[in-house]
């Protein structure tokens, strides 16, 4: 029996182990969208095992809470570094200063970190101290729980702990949600059926009862498990699939911090004359590092409404989705690594000088803290912004890649790429003739757009319309892009040239944007440091292709290209007598628009919308989900109740009698009483009696059957004074018990299931819990007492009587 006990022991104790490790597994894969990857798998699946592996040890020896809590702690600290901050420690592993200090402070903000950098999220910016921690916490706990405890259900609390804080710091789009459901709910099932199974069949072989019996029951009863957990199975995935949302999901990243809005912000094309006249030679900024064919971008435009050429508001994939900044953006990029430096002189504002594809920015100096948090990137236009504005003395290193130029021939099979980008509003409507005229002769995709650059920059004619060049007025409305094209000489700077381009390109079903920024001077390029004015800046457009992405065009003309004569100015009239209408009154272009008042009530009060709507979906899914939990234990408790009343209400008062008898014997029975079937009053009284150290139910017993088989009917007195008695006895059996021993009582279905096909087997008494010696005859007075510890049911009630 010893061998047997052990070889139980280690069976239950690797089934244990195993349901753990599968219940920790499935919200370890939910991290996998958040990562974008398995970078993050050698710190939660490390910590799991750390936790499982203390658990193990502690239950082991037998230590208490208190030290498995400093052992965790202790491992936290000795393994973290190695675990979730590598980058950090000496040779991969050994912690240092700076890895102990994150540490103790990453317990506490490692978790808004996360929340508010845009999935996913890189590994190497500290953020795998979340799964870290939540794996090793779950682990010790859930591991815990399952090898201390005789019922594992606890040690479902902590795993679905778990998996509930993982998908709330996890991304809009979860990692294939109906299985993890599944898997996590037949885990569960399987577990609890098995070790429920293997507790009766214990207790049965511990007694020297016959083997065969006890594996009969634990068949039935895993018989029965598997019954439930098909239904689980199916229950699972139906709800899963019925209530699977059209649309992503919130997550607590979606309100911790409003998503940023750059078109708080005026375009940056409104000022391109500005900084031309202001800063012609004053250093904006300056660029070390910078490749030879590069550019320094400022800001990408790709939505135009008649007046200004802007960002979109178009969501995902446009001008507007900006992110914050983290150390794995632009993952997909291709083309020549660079390591760029800039730092910033005269420029100022919201709009961030960066070059290429971005991957990684680290700012420095006094304001870096403040720089990054306040710092969003746009992989789509590869451009960023800084809420916290540009300043001289601020500086940043950019780790870039810089995207390869194709050639035209390159692009001769290659077609536009099918994008979808917002509709323009207020173009002239003569530049569809023009652009159609300009591209009638061109047979590739390529040739179109060569047609349109050449057009613009063959035909027409620089100047910014500084003091002592030929006239050109500032602005890119439509206006002014109509008296551009439709001059006898086109005269304009980049701002025009570019939003023409644009606007005719567009206008052909061309996906084409704007792009504002610097560059040197071709006898310039590939010097050590670029050093930015206004004279370096530049406006251009591109273009979309389906194999190459976004290639580059400049439309304006060399700007030495100037006009001969003043002939764009209007002519004087040969009849002085007629007085002249004035010239068209200029826009003050150089002004940022208004922008009205009401979107930003209506931005306010549409998140406050959707946070009061995530709050209540919130409410009603707890509540919800607690109502599903408690479902079964209310089934229950009206079945119990349903059934008392039938009893009280019967129609003969001796069936009343015998109703109120066998309430107090089921009631009796869920408090564990082995109570076996078919027995007398007089025997089942004398087993609860000793059970419950109650005198009272052998009278009680003798009363219920002088009622029910006496020569009269009893009366409605006899009745209610016989209920009265029951309810007494009922109400002090909890005396002494703990809590959750009254309220597994009242849960227990062990009564409900009696005189069924289902009918559970007549409890026995538990195998002790540490190991004995081998037993002696022992004199009948020991054996009636430990009887009277825990009756057997076969020969209790003989005793008693």
């Amino acid at each position: 029996m010893s061998g047997a006990s052990t070889t139980l022991s280690t069976r239950r104790w690797i089934l244990d182990l195993g349901a753990v490790a599968a219940l920790l597994a499935v919200p370890i894969v939910g991290f996998w969208p958040t990562f974008g990857g398995p970078s993050y798998l050698p710190a939660a699946v490390g910590g799991a095992l750390l936790g499982m592996g203390l658990a193990v040890l502690c239950t082991w020896l037998r230590w208490g809470i208190l030290p498995l809590a400093g052992l965790t702690v202790l491992a936290y600290f000795l393994f973290g570094g190695a675990l979730a901050l590598p980058h950090t420690t000496v040779l991969g592993f050994v912690p240092t200063i700076d890895t102990l200090g994150r540490l103790a402070t990453g317990i506490v903000t490692s978790w808004k970190q996360l929340l508010t950098t845009v999935a996913p999220v890189a590994a190497s910016d500290g953020h795998l101290l979340v799964p870290f921690v939540l794996a090793l916490v779950a682990g010790v706990l859930t591991t815990s729980l399952a090898l201390r405890l005789r019922t594992p259900a606890w040690a479902l609390i902590p795993a679905g702990a778990f998996l509930a804080v993982q998908i709330a710091l996890g991304t809009s789009q979860p990692a294939v949600p109906v299985v993890q459901g599944v898997v996590f709910a037949l885990v569960a099932a399987v577990w609890l059926a098995v070790r429920q199974s293997w507790e009766h069949g214990t207790g049965a072989i511990a007694l020297g009862e016959d083997e065969t019996p006890a594996r009969g029951i634990a068949m039935r009863r895993i018989l029965m498990g598997g019954a439930v957990v098909v239904v689980a199975t199916l229950i699972g995935v139906g709800a899963s699939a019925f209530a699977a949302p059209q649309t992503p999901r919130y997550v607590l990243r979606d309100v911790v911090i409003p998503p940023f809005d750059v078109r708080e912000y005026p375009s940056p094309l409104q000022s391109f004359r500005a900084y031309v006249r202001d800063f012609p030679d004053e250093p904006l900024f300056t660029a070390s590092g910078l490749p030879k064919e590069a550019r320094v971008r400022l800001a990408t435009m790709d939505a135009y409404d008649g007046t200004v050429y802007n960002v979109s508001d178009a969501g995902a994939g446009t001008s507007s989705a900006f992110g914050p900044v983290r150390g794995n953006m632009s993952a997909e990029a291709e083309g020549t690594s660079a390591t760029v430096r800039v730092e910033i002189g005269a420029l100022a504002g919201v709009w961030m000088p960066e070059v290429g594809a971005v991957r990684s920015i680290a700012f420095d100096g006094e304001r870096a803290e403040d720089l990054r948090r306040s710092a969003y990137y746009n992989e789509g236009t590869e451009t960023a912004v800084v809420t916290e504005r540009l300043g001289t003395g601020d500086a940043y290193t950019l780790e870039t890649v810089i995207p390869a130029s194709p050639s035209d021939d390159a692009l001769a099979d290659d077609d536009f790429a099918p994008l979808s980008l917002p509709d323009q509003v207020g173009v002239p409507q003569d530049l569809v003739e023009i652009a159609s005229q300009a591209v009638a002769e061109a047979t590739t995709p390529v040739e179109q757009v060569r047609a349109l650059q050449t057009m613009l920059a063959e035909g027409g004619f620089f100047s910014h319309g500084l003091e002592g060049e030929v006239l050109s007025r500032a602005g890119h409305g439509a206006e002014r892009i109509s008296t551009l094209l439709g001059s006898d000489q086109m005269v304009g700077d980049d701002e025009q040239y570019a939003t023409a381009m644009a606007l005719l390109a567009r206008e052909l079903g061309i996906p084409a944007r704007v792009v504002m920024g610097f560059y040197p001077d071709e006898d310039l390029a590939g010097q050590g440091v670029f050093t930015a004015t206004g004279d370096t800046l530049h406006a251009w457009v591109e273009v979309a292709f389906a194999e190459h992405g976004w290639v580059t065009f400049d439309p304006t003309p060399p700007d030495d290209k100037v006009p001969n004569d003043q002939t764009t100015k209007p002519k004087a009239d040969p009849k002085p007598q007629v007085l002249q209408p004035p010239p068209p009154p200029q826009e003050p272009v150089d002004l940022p628009p208004t922008v009205p008042d009401d979107r930003e009530s209506e931005d306010e009060s549409g998140f406050d919308a959707a946070l009061l709507g995530l709050i209540v979906v919130i409410v009603v899914g707890v509540a919800g989900l607690l109502a599903l939990l408690a479902a079964p234990f209310i089934v229950i408790g009206a079945l119990k109740a349903s059934r008392r009343r039938k009893r009280r209400d019967a129609e003969r008062a001796a069936d009343r009698i015998s109703g109120g008898w066998n309430e107090l014997i089921d009631r009796a029975t869920d408090y564990g009483t082995p109570v076996r079937p078919g027995g007398t009053r007089r025997e089942d009284a004398g087993v609860v009696g000793t059970a419950f150290a109650e005198p009272r139910v052998a009278t009680l017993a003798d009363r219920a059957d002088f009622e029910v088989f006496g020569p009269t009917e009893p009366s409605a007195d006899d009745v209610s004074e016989f209920w009265r008695q029951v309810d007494e006895i009922v109400g002090g059996m909890g005396d002494g018990r703990s809590l959750w021993a009254r309220l597994a009582a009242r849960l227990n279905v062990r009564s409900l299931l009696a005189g069924t096909r289902f009918a559970l087997p007549a409890r026995t008494p538990r195998p002790p819990r540490e190991p004995r010696p081998p037993r002696e005859p022992r004199p009948p007075r020991a054996s009636r007492s430990s009887l009277a510890e825990a009756p057997e049911p076969d020969s209790r009630p003989q005793e008693t009587e």
